[in-house]
């Protein structure tokens, strides 16, 4: 059982799962290239490439996108977030996947507007990734300049190789953990979700 080994061998055998979908790959090379302040490729691209690989599923099926992050705090307008996301539409034509490109130290500027509950700023990346509706969510992937994977997992590998969906209930809302979950779970049945706390 994955989630048995110790924990540097789990993170192996993550990144081992993570290099079977040669579309992550891609991203991963061609964000890299981008540079742009505290990037990480997070959420569902990578724990769901992990479920199609331990299902025994075409590696990027079922993924509708692949979101990056990045942070950068010096100019939270608008005009500056666009530029970044041009420039990234132009790095990834061609890669066959929609790769959404966000700062993160905007959020708080209209996350209320668009789910209906306020959003503190995030301090950083990390603080976004920490804030996913559910733990398993809690994922993030960036190359160093050395070439070395860079993996931020604040909750653990355990839940993703076991197939576990745990609520995180920092920010986000029962209605929308239900969303999510249904759809996860029509597209990887053999998921066991956890409610979201009374």
């Amino acid at each position: 059982m994955l989630s048995r080994l110790p924990v540097d061998e789990q993170l192996a055998r993550f990144c081992a799962l993570l290099s079977r979908n040669e579309v992550l790959l891609e991203v991963v090379s061609r964000a890299a290239a981008l540079a742009l302040p505290g990037w990480y490729l997070t959420s569902g691209c990578l724990f769901q490439t992990v479920w199609n690989v331990l299902a025994g599923r075409e590696p990027g099926e079922g993924i509708r996108d692949y979101d990056l992050f990045y942070f950068d705090a010096t100019d939270l307008s608008w005009a500056a977030e666009d530029v970044v996301i041009k420039a990234a539409e132009n790095a990834f034509a061609g890669i066959g996947a929609e790769v959404e490109v966000r700062n993160e130290a905007r959020v708080h500027l209209w996350y209320e507007r668009k789910f209906g509950l306020p959003c503190p700023p995030h301090t950083c990346t990390e603080d976004a990734i920490d804030s996913f509706l559910a733990t398993t969510c809690c994922l993030g992937l960036r190359v160093e300049p050395d070439g070395r994977w860079r993996v931020y997992a604040p909750h653990g590998f355990a839940d993703v190789f076991n197939f576990v969906v745990r609520p995180n209930p920092v920010l986000g809302s029962r209605a929308a953990y239900a969303a999510k979950t249904v759809r996860w779970q029509q597209e990887w049945p053999r998921l066991t979700v956890l409610p979201w706390p009374g």
